[in-house]
Protein backbone atom coordinates (compact mmCIF):
# COMPACT_ATOMS: atom_id res chain seq x y z
CA UNK A 1 0.00 0.00 0.00
CA UNK A 2 1.51 3.34 -1.06
CA UNK A 3 1.87 6.20 1.39
CA UNK A 4 -0.42 9.21 1.26
CA UNK A 5 1.34 12.38 0.06
CA UNK A 6 2.97 14.37 2.84
CA UNK A 7 1.50 17.64 4.09
CA UNK A 8 4.03 20.36 3.21
CA UNK A 9 5.64 22.01 6.28
CA UNK A 10 4.52 25.55 5.50
CA UNK A 11 4.60 28.47 7.96
CA UNK A 12 2.16 30.13 8.32
CA UNK A 13 -0.19 27.18 7.88
CA UNK A 14 -2.43 27.79 4.84
CA UNK A 15 -6.21 27.79 4.95
CA UNK A 16 -6.61 24.76 2.67
CA UNK A 17 -3.94 22.37 1.37
CA UNK A 18 -4.49 19.31 -0.81
CA UNK A 19 -1.24 17.42 -1.51
CA UNK A 20 -1.10 14.81 -4.27
CA UNK A 21 1.36 12.13 -5.30
CA UNK A 22 4.08 13.16 -7.69
CA UNK A 23 6.39 16.12 -8.14
CA UNK A 24 7.18 19.09 -10.36
CA UNK A 25 10.81 19.61 -11.31
CA UNK A 26 12.10 23.19 -11.48
CA UNK A 27 14.63 22.85 -14.26
CA UNK A 28 17.30 24.83 -16.03
CA UNK A 29 14.97 25.86 -18.88
CA UNK A 30 12.20 27.15 -16.60
CA UNK A 31 10.68 30.56 -17.19
CA UNK A 32 8.53 32.75 -14.97
CA UNK A 33 5.59 33.62 -17.18
CA UNK A 34 3.18 36.58 -16.87
CA UNK A 35 0.61 38.14 -19.16
CA UNK A 36 1.49 41.20 -21.21
CA UNK A 37 -1.14 43.29 -19.38
CA UNK A 38 0.17 42.37 -15.91
CA UNK A 39 2.99 44.78 -14.99
CA UNK A 40 2.42 44.22 -11.25
CA UNK A 41 2.65 40.46 -11.74
CA UNK A 42 5.88 41.03 -13.65
CA UNK A 43 7.27 43.01 -10.71
CA UNK A 44 6.51 40.12 -8.35
CA UNK A 45 7.98 37.70 -10.88
CA UNK A 46 11.26 39.61 -10.98
CA UNK A 47 11.53 39.42 -7.18
CA UNK A 48 10.96 35.67 -7.33
CA UNK A 49 13.55 35.22 -10.08
CA UNK A 50 16.13 37.23 -8.14
CA UNK A 51 15.55 35.06 -5.08
CA UNK A 52 15.83 31.71 -6.89
CA UNK A 53 18.75 32.39 -9.26
CA UNK A 54 21.73 32.31 -6.83
CA UNK A 55 21.11 28.81 -5.47
CA UNK A 56 19.78 27.20 -8.65
CA UNK A 57 22.15 28.84 -11.11
CA UNK A 58 19.22 29.01 -13.56
CA UNK A 59 18.49 32.04 -15.76
CA UNK A 60 14.76 32.01 -14.91
CA UNK A 61 13.81 34.75 -17.39
CA UNK A 62 10.58 36.64 -16.75
CA UNK A 63 8.62 36.14 -19.98
CA UNK A 64 5.41 37.54 -21.40
CA UNK A 65 3.46 34.70 -22.96
CA UNK A 66 -0.11 33.55 -23.46
CA UNK A 67 1.10 29.97 -23.87
CA UNK A 68 3.28 28.86 -20.95
CA UNK A 69 5.40 25.81 -21.62
CA UNK A 70 6.30 22.71 -19.72
CA UNK A 71 8.41 23.48 -16.67
CA UNK A 72 7.27 27.11 -16.31
CA UNK A 73 6.11 29.04 -13.26
CA UNK A 74 2.98 31.00 -14.23
CA UNK A 75 1.95 34.11 -12.27
CA UNK A 76 -1.33 35.93 -12.81
CA UNK A 77 -3.65 38.50 -11.25
CA UNK A 78 -7.44 38.07 -11.16
CA UNK A 79 -8.77 41.38 -9.74
CA UNK A 80 -12.38 40.16 -9.82
CA UNK A 81 -11.77 37.14 -7.57
CA UNK A 82 -13.16 38.55 -4.33
CA UNK A 83 -12.94 35.20 -2.54
CA UNK A 84 -9.19 35.68 -2.20
CA UNK A 85 -9.43 38.98 -0.33
CA UNK A 86 -6.64 41.55 -0.35
CA UNK A 87 -3.79 39.15 0.43
CA UNK A 88 -5.04 35.67 -0.46
CA UNK A 89 -3.84 33.45 -3.29
CA UNK A 90 -4.24 30.11 -5.05
CA UNK A 91 -1.27 27.93 -5.92
CA UNK A 92 -1.51 24.76 -7.98
CA UNK A 93 1.55 22.63 -8.66
CA UNK A 94 1.08 20.25 -11.59
CA UNK A 95 3.58 17.75 -13.04
CA UNK A 96 4.47 20.18 -15.86
CA UNK A 97 4.06 23.65 -14.33
CA UNK A 98 3.12 25.65 -11.24
CA UNK A 99 0.35 28.27 -11.36
CA UNK A 100 0.10 31.15 -8.87
CA UNK A 101 -2.99 33.37 -8.88
CA UNK A 102 -4.19 36.22 -6.68
CA UNK A 103 -6.53 39.18 -6.74
CA UNK A 104 -3.81 41.68 -5.70
CA UNK A 105 -0.03 41.99 -6.11
CA UNK A 106 0.36 41.40 -2.36
CA UNK A 107 -1.48 38.09 -2.59
CA UNK A 108 0.62 37.06 -5.56
CA UNK A 109 3.79 37.91 -3.65
CA UNK A 110 2.67 35.71 -0.75
CA UNK A 111 2.03 32.90 -3.22
CA UNK A 112 5.67 33.16 -4.29
CA UNK A 113 6.80 32.95 -0.65
CA UNK A 114 4.79 29.75 -0.27
CA UNK A 115 6.42 28.44 -3.45
CA UNK A 116 9.84 29.13 -1.91
CA UNK A 117 8.91 27.08 1.14
CA UNK A 118 7.74 24.20 -1.07
CA UNK A 119 11.20 24.02 -2.64
CA UNK A 120 14.15 22.44 -0.78
CA UNK A 121 15.76 24.65 1.87
CA UNK A 122 18.92 24.86 -0.24
CA UNK A 123 17.09 27.17 -2.66
CA UNK A 124 17.52 29.94 -0.09
CA UNK A 125 21.30 29.70 -0.12
CA UNK A 126 23.26 32.74 -1.24
CA UNK A 127 25.44 30.63 -3.53
CA UNK A 128 24.87 27.90 -6.07
CA UNK A 129 23.79 24.57 -4.63
CA UNK A 130 23.83 21.26 -6.49
CA UNK A 131 20.79 19.01 -6.45
CA UNK A 132 17.23 18.70 -7.69
CA UNK A 133 14.75 21.48 -7.03
CA UNK A 134 11.51 19.54 -6.75
CA UNK A 135 8.09 20.55 -5.47
CA UNK A 136 5.46 18.01 -4.44
CA UNK A 137 2.18 18.27 -6.33
CA UNK A 138 -0.28 20.31 -4.31
CA UNK A 139 -3.23 22.69 -4.47
CA UNK A 140 -3.34 25.53 -1.92
CA UNK A 141 -6.05 28.11 -1.27
CA UNK A 142 -4.96 30.64 1.32
CA UNK A 143 -5.76 34.00 2.84
CA UNK A 144 -4.84 35.67 6.16
CA UNK A 145 -6.97 35.83 9.27
CA UNK A 146 -5.73 39.31 10.25
CA UNK A 147 -4.58 42.20 8.11
CA UNK A 148 -1.89 43.43 10.54
CA UNK A 149 1.00 41.01 11.07
CA UNK A 150 3.94 42.90 12.42
CA UNK A 151 7.37 43.06 13.98
CA UNK A 152 8.63 46.02 16.00
CA UNK A 153 12.38 46.66 16.02
CA UNK A 154 13.82 49.00 18.64
CA UNK A 155 16.71 50.86 17.00
CA UNK A 156 16.78 53.52 19.72
CA UNK A 157 18.44 51.65 22.57
CA UNK A 158 20.88 50.00 20.18
CA UNK A 159 21.10 51.01 16.54
CA UNK A 160 20.79 48.61 13.59
CA UNK A 161 21.81 49.93 10.19
CA UNK A 162 20.08 49.85 6.80
CA UNK A 163 21.55 46.50 5.77
CA UNK A 164 20.40 44.80 8.95
CA UNK A 165 16.89 46.24 8.64
CA UNK A 166 16.60 45.18 4.99
CA UNK A 167 17.75 41.66 5.87
CA UNK A 168 15.06 41.53 8.54
CA UNK A 169 12.45 42.70 6.02
CA UNK A 170 13.36 39.80 3.73
CA UNK A 171 12.89 37.33 6.57
CA UNK A 172 9.58 38.92 7.54
CA UNK A 173 8.32 38.67 3.97
CA UNK A 174 9.14 34.95 3.75
CA UNK A 175 6.74 34.36 6.65
CA UNK A 176 4.08 36.79 5.37
CA UNK A 177 4.54 39.55 7.94
CA UNK A 178 3.47 42.92 6.54
CA UNK A 179 4.22 45.64 9.11
CA UNK A 180 7.65 46.79 10.30
CA UNK A 181 7.22 49.09 13.29
CA UNK A 182 10.48 51.03 13.75
CA UNK A 183 10.91 52.38 17.27
CA UNK A 184 13.06 55.35 16.21
CA UNK A 185 13.42 57.38 19.41
CA UNK A 186 13.76 56.83 23.13
CA UNK A 187 15.71 58.09 26.13
CA UNK A 188 18.93 56.50 24.84
CA UNK A 189 18.90 57.64 21.22
CA UNK A 190 17.22 59.60 18.41
CA UNK A 191 17.66 57.64 15.17
CA UNK A 192 16.08 59.68 12.36
CA UNK A 193 17.41 62.91 10.84
CA UNK A 194 15.07 65.92 11.02
CA UNK A 195 16.12 68.87 8.85
CA UNK A 196 14.52 71.52 11.01
CA UNK A 197 16.03 70.19 14.27
CA UNK A 198 19.57 69.00 13.39
CA UNK A 199 20.80 68.57 16.96
CA UNK A 200 18.53 65.56 17.31
CA UNK A 201 21.13 63.54 15.45
CA UNK A 202 24.21 65.60 16.37
CA UNK A 203 23.54 65.05 20.07
CA UNK A 204 20.62 62.69 20.50
CA UNK A 205 21.98 59.99 18.19
CA UNK A 206 25.48 60.01 19.63
CA UNK A 207 25.14 57.18 22.14
CA UNK A 208 23.25 54.01 23.08
CA UNK A 209 22.62 51.70 26.02
CA UNK A 210 25.95 51.07 27.72
CA UNK A 211 27.57 54.12 26.12
CA UNK A 212 28.08 52.71 22.63
CA UNK A 213 28.53 54.85 19.50
CA UNK A 214 24.84 55.23 18.59
CA UNK A 215 23.94 56.05 15.00
CA UNK A 216 20.99 57.23 12.94
CA UNK A 217 19.26 56.98 9.57
CA UNK A 218 19.63 59.88 7.19
CA UNK A 219 16.45 60.89 5.42
CA UNK A 220 17.73 59.13 2.29
CA UNK A 221 18.50 55.95 4.21
CA UNK A 222 15.10 55.92 5.84
CA UNK A 223 13.43 56.40 2.45
CA UNK A 224 15.55 53.52 1.13
CA UNK A 225 14.24 51.25 3.88
CA UNK A 226 10.66 52.30 3.16
CA UNK A 227 11.03 51.56 -0.57
CA UNK A 228 12.71 48.22 0.08
CA UNK A 229 9.91 47.23 2.44
CA UNK A 230 7.10 48.32 0.13
CA UNK A 231 8.62 46.31 -2.74
CA UNK A 232 8.13 43.29 -0.45
CA UNK A 233 4.64 44.38 0.65
CA UNK A 234 5.76 45.47 4.10
CA UNK A 235 4.58 48.85 5.39
CA UNK A 236 6.98 50.74 7.65
CA UNK A 237 5.29 52.25 10.71
CA UNK A 238 7.64 54.82 12.30
CA UNK A 239 7.40 55.60 16.00
CA UNK A 240 8.41 58.82 17.74
CA UNK A 241 8.06 58.23 21.49
CA UNK A 242 6.21 60.86 23.55
CA UNK A 243 5.53 62.45 25.98
CA UNK A 244 7.87 60.18 27.99
CA UNK A 245 10.93 58.25 26.81
CA UNK A 246 12.28 61.55 25.43
CA UNK A 247 15.64 62.15 27.11
CA UNK A 248 17.52 62.04 23.78
CA UNK A 249 15.32 64.84 22.43
CA UNK A 250 15.66 66.90 25.62
CA UNK A 251 19.46 66.45 25.65
CA UNK A 252 19.49 67.80 22.08
CA UNK A 253 17.27 70.82 22.79
CA UNK A 254 17.10 72.01 26.39
CA UNK A 255 14.31 74.45 25.48
CA UNK A 256 11.95 71.46 25.26
CA UNK A 257 12.26 71.01 29.04
CA UNK A 258 10.21 73.10 31.46
CA UNK A 259 13.31 74.65 33.07
CA UNK A 260 15.22 75.14 29.83
CA UNK A 261 18.16 73.00 30.96
CA UNK A 262 19.25 70.10 28.74
CA UNK A 263 19.83 66.85 30.65
CA UNK A 264 22.89 64.71 29.98
CA UNK A 265 22.59 61.89 27.42
CA UNK A 266 21.31 58.69 29.00
CA UNK A 267 22.77 55.20 28.51
CA UNK A 268 20.90 53.10 31.09
CA UNK A 269 17.69 51.10 30.72
CA UNK A 270 15.38 52.63 33.34
CA UNK A 271 12.07 54.07 32.12
CA UNK A 272 9.57 56.72 33.13
CA UNK A 273 11.86 59.55 34.22
CA UNK A 274 11.61 61.94 31.25
CA UNK A 275 8.83 64.09 29.81
CA UNK A 276 8.27 66.86 27.32
CA UNK A 277 7.11 70.14 28.82
CA UNK A 278 3.39 69.79 28.13
CA UNK A 279 2.54 73.45 28.71
CA UNK A 280 5.03 74.87 26.19
CA UNK A 281 3.79 75.69 22.70
CA UNK A 282 7.32 74.99 21.49
CA UNK A 283 6.70 71.30 22.28
CA UNK A 284 3.88 71.15 19.76
CA UNK A 285 5.76 73.17 17.15
CA UNK A 286 8.60 70.67 17.54
CA UNK A 287 6.29 67.68 17.15
CA UNK A 288 4.54 69.26 14.19
CA UNK A 289 7.90 69.61 12.43
CA UNK A 290 9.08 66.11 13.32
CA UNK A 291 5.85 64.32 12.43
CA UNK A 292 5.44 66.41 9.30
CA UNK A 293 8.88 65.45 7.97
CA UNK A 294 8.40 61.81 8.91
CA UNK A 295 4.92 61.67 7.35
CA UNK A 296 6.29 63.05 4.09
CA UNK A 297 8.87 60.22 3.98
CA UNK A 298 6.40 57.49 4.92
CA UNK A 299 3.70 56.57 2.37
CA UNK A 300 1.84 54.22 4.73
CA UNK A 301 -1.31 55.25 6.57
CA UNK A 302 0.09 55.21 10.11
CA UNK A 303 2.50 56.96 12.44
CA UNK A 304 3.09 55.72 15.98
CA UNK A 305 3.17 58.45 18.62
CA UNK A 306 4.07 56.37 21.66
CA UNK A 307 2.28 57.19 24.90
CA UNK A 308 3.54 54.47 27.23
CA UNK A 309 5.19 54.72 30.65
CA UNK A 310 4.82 58.50 30.93
CA UNK A 311 5.27 58.33 34.69
CA UNK A 312 6.79 61.83 34.90
CA UNK A 313 3.89 63.51 33.11
CA UNK A 314 0.98 64.81 35.18
CA UNK A 315 -2.13 62.70 34.36
CA UNK A 316 -4.22 65.69 33.29
CA UNK A 317 -1.35 67.00 31.17
CA UNK A 318 -0.97 63.52 29.68
CA UNK A 319 -4.61 63.43 28.59
CA UNK A 320 -4.39 66.87 26.99
CA UNK A 321 -1.16 65.93 25.22
CA UNK A 322 -2.55 62.69 23.75
CA UNK A 323 -5.60 64.46 22.39
CA UNK A 324 -3.50 67.18 20.79
CA UNK A 325 -0.85 64.93 19.25
CA UNK A 326 -3.54 62.84 17.55
CA UNK A 327 -4.70 66.01 15.80
CA UNK A 328 -1.13 66.77 14.68
CA UNK A 329 -0.81 63.31 13.15
CA UNK A 330 -4.18 63.70 11.45
CA UNK A 331 -3.16 67.08 10.03
CA UNK A 332 -0.24 65.34 8.31
CA UNK A 333 -2.53 62.73 6.79
CA UNK A 334 -1.77 59.87 9.18
CA UNK A 335 -3.74 57.71 11.58
CA UNK A 336 -2.19 57.76 15.03
CA UNK A 337 -1.14 54.55 16.75
CA UNK A 338 -0.54 54.73 20.49
CA UNK A 339 0.39 52.34 23.26
CA UNK A 340 -2.64 51.37 25.35
CA UNK A 341 -2.04 53.93 28.15
CA UNK A 342 -3.45 56.49 25.69
CA UNK A 343 -6.93 55.04 26.33
CA UNK A 344 -6.95 57.16 29.50
CA UNK A 345 -7.44 60.13 27.17
CA UNK A 346 -10.09 60.80 24.54
CA UNK A 347 -9.22 58.89 21.38
CA UNK A 348 -10.15 59.69 17.82
CA UNK A 349 -12.21 56.97 16.17
CA UNK A 350 -9.41 56.52 13.64
CA UNK A 351 -6.88 55.76 16.38
CA UNK A 352 -5.20 52.38 16.72
CA UNK A 353 -4.14 51.22 20.17
CA UNK A 354 -1.36 48.73 20.82
CA UNK A 355 -2.12 46.41 23.71
CA UNK A 356 0.85 45.22 25.70
CA UNK A 357 -0.03 44.60 29.35
CA UNK A 358 -3.31 46.07 30.69
CA UNK A 359 -6.54 44.44 29.45
CA UNK A 360 -8.70 47.13 31.05
CA UNK A 361 -7.00 49.86 29.03
CA UNK A 362 -7.41 47.76 25.89
CA UNK A 363 -11.12 47.42 26.59
CA UNK A 364 -11.37 51.15 27.27
CA UNK A 365 -9.77 51.87 23.89
CA UNK A 366 -12.24 49.61 22.10
CA UNK A 367 -15.15 51.26 23.91
CA UNK A 368 -14.03 54.55 22.30
CA UNK A 369 -14.09 52.99 18.83
CA UNK A 370 -10.37 52.31 18.48
CA UNK A 371 -9.01 49.13 16.91
CA UNK A 372 -6.34 47.03 18.62
CA UNK A 373 -2.98 45.65 17.60
CA UNK A 374 -2.17 42.84 20.01
CA UNK A 375 1.33 42.67 21.51
CA UNK A 376 0.80 40.90 24.85
CA UNK A 377 4.14 41.18 26.61
CA UNK A 378 3.88 37.75 28.22
CA UNK A 379 3.50 36.12 24.78
CA UNK A 380 5.17 38.07 22.00
CA UNK A 381 7.79 40.39 23.49
CA UNK A 382 10.78 38.87 21.77
CA UNK A 383 13.22 40.54 24.16
CA UNK A 384 12.09 38.27 27.01
CA UNK A 385 14.35 35.37 27.91
CA UNK A 386 13.41 31.93 26.57
CA UNK A 387 14.20 30.29 29.91
CA UNK A 388 16.28 30.74 33.05
CA UNK A 389 19.53 29.96 31.21
CA UNK A 390 19.06 32.42 28.32
CA UNK A 391 22.20 34.59 27.93
CA UNK A 392 20.20 37.43 26.33
CA UNK A 393 16.92 39.10 27.14
CA UNK A 394 15.01 40.48 30.10
CA UNK A 395 12.48 38.91 32.49
CA UNK A 396 10.15 41.67 33.68
CA UNK A 397 7.24 40.08 31.74
CA UNK A 398 8.38 36.54 32.56
CA UNK A 399 10.06 34.07 30.23
CA UNK A 400 8.70 33.27 26.78
CA UNK A 401 9.41 29.87 25.30
CA UNK A 402 8.98 29.01 21.63
CA UNK A 403 5.74 27.28 22.55
CA UNK A 404 4.42 30.21 24.59
CA UNK A 405 4.99 32.64 21.70
CA UNK A 406 2.96 30.35 19.44
CA UNK A 407 0.30 28.76 21.62
CA UNK A 408 -2.27 31.56 21.97
CA UNK A 409 -5.29 32.80 20.05
CA UNK A 410 -5.53 36.55 19.28
CA UNK A 411 -9.33 36.34 19.49
CA UNK A 412 -9.04 35.35 23.18
CA UNK A 413 -6.13 37.58 24.17
CA UNK A 414 -8.24 40.27 25.83
CA UNK A 415 -11.41 39.21 27.59
CA UNK A 416 -14.37 41.26 26.40
CA UNK A 417 -12.75 42.26 23.10
CA UNK A 418 -14.22 40.70 19.97
CA UNK A 419 -12.16 39.55 17.00
CA UNK A 420 -13.74 42.29 14.85
CA UNK A 421 -12.02 44.87 17.08
CA UNK A 422 -8.56 43.38 16.45
CA UNK A 423 -6.49 44.54 13.47
CA UNK A 424 -3.88 41.90 14.11
CA UNK A 425 -0.71 41.02 16.00
CA UNK A 426 2.77 42.47 16.41
CA UNK A 427 5.89 41.10 18.11
CA UNK A 428 8.10 43.82 19.66
CA UNK A 429 11.85 43.29 19.89
CA UNK A 430 13.31 45.80 22.34
CA UNK A 431 17.07 46.07 22.15
CA UNK A 432 18.37 46.67 25.68
CA UNK A 433 20.43 43.46 25.62
CA UNK A 434 21.34 43.15 21.92
CA UNK A 435 23.56 45.16 19.60
CA UNK A 436 24.58 42.54 17.01
CA UNK A 437 22.98 40.47 14.25
CA UNK A 438 23.67 37.34 16.27
CA UNK A 439 21.75 38.68 19.26
CA UNK A 440 18.86 39.89 17.14
CA UNK A 441 18.56 36.53 15.37
CA UNK A 442 18.74 34.51 18.56
CA UNK A 443 15.97 36.43 20.31
CA UNK A 444 13.68 36.77 17.28
CA UNK A 445 13.99 33.32 15.74
CA UNK A 446 12.22 30.98 15.83
CA UNK A 447 9.65 32.73 18.04
CA UNK A 448 8.77 35.23 15.30
CA UNK A 449 7.57 32.39 13.07
CA UNK A 450 4.99 31.40 15.68
CA UNK A 451 3.71 34.96 15.90
CA UNK A 452 3.50 35.09 12.10
CA UNK A 453 1.28 32.02 12.12
CA UNK A 454 -0.88 33.40 14.93
CA UNK A 455 -1.57 36.44 12.75
CA UNK A 456 -2.14 34.62 9.45
CA UNK A 457 -3.69 31.23 10.14
CA UNK A 458 -7.19 30.40 11.28
CA UNK A 459 -8.02 29.22 14.80
CA UNK A 460 -7.58 25.53 15.57
CA UNK A 461 -3.79 25.51 15.42
CA UNK A 462 -1.97 23.11 17.75
CA UNK A 463 1.54 23.23 19.19
CA UNK A 464 1.99 19.49 18.73
CA UNK A 465 1.49 19.76 14.98
CA UNK A 466 3.24 23.13 14.58
CA UNK A 467 6.47 22.01 16.26
CA UNK A 468 6.89 19.31 13.62
CA UNK A 469 6.53 21.84 10.81
CA UNK A 470 8.82 24.29 12.59
CA UNK A 471 11.47 21.58 12.93
CA UNK A 472 11.78 21.44 9.15
CA UNK A 473 12.51 25.19 8.94
CA UNK A 474 15.84 24.82 10.71
CA UNK A 475 17.76 24.08 7.49
CA UNK A 476 15.99 26.96 5.71
CA UNK A 477 16.84 29.45 8.43
CA UNK A 478 20.40 28.18 8.43
CA UNK A 479 20.61 28.53 4.64
CA UNK A 480 19.49 32.14 5.07
CA UNK A 481 22.25 32.73 7.62
CA UNK A 482 19.90 33.11 10.58
CA UNK A 483 21.52 32.20 13.89
CA UNK A 484 18.31 31.00 15.51
CA UNK A 485 17.84 29.42 18.92
CA UNK A 486 17.58 25.66 18.35
CA UNK A 487 15.23 25.26 21.30
CA UNK A 488 15.19 21.62 22.52
CA UNK A 489 11.36 21.55 22.60
CA UNK A 490 11.49 21.32 18.78
CA UNK A 491 12.82 18.16 17.05
CA UNK A 492 14.93 20.10 14.56
CA UNK A 493 15.75 18.56 11.21
CA UNK A 494 19.44 17.99 10.54
CA UNK A 495 21.36 21.16 9.73
CA UNK A 496 24.25 19.19 8.24
CA UNK A 497 23.49 20.21 4.64
CA UNK A 498 22.43 23.77 5.42
CA UNK A 499 24.53 26.57 3.96
CA UNK A 500 25.13 28.96 6.82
Amino acid sequence: MSRAPAFPPLIPKPLAVAPRRGAFQLGRSARIVVRADDPEAARVARLLAARLRPATGYRLPVSVSREPGSGDLVLGLSPGDRALGDEGYRLRVEPTMARLDARTPAGLFYATQTLRQLLPASVDSARRRPGRFEIGLVTIHDRPRFGWRGLMLDVARHFFDVGEVQRLIDLMALYKLNRLHLHLTDDQGWRIAVRSWPNLTRVGASTAVGGGPGGHFTRRQYAQIVRYARDRFVDVVPEIEMPGHVNAALASYGELTCDGVAPAPYTGIDVGFSSFCIGKELTYAFLDDVLGELAALTPGAYVHVGGDEAFSTDPSDYRAFVERVQRIARRHGKRAILWEEAARARLQRTAVVQHWHDPELARRAVSQGAKLVLSPSTRVYLDMKYDRGSPLGLEWAGRTSVRKAYDWDPADAVEGVAERDVLGVEAPLWSETIDTRAGLDWLAFPRLLGVAEAGWSEAGRTWREYRMRLAQHGPRLAALGVGFNADPSVPWSSLATADR
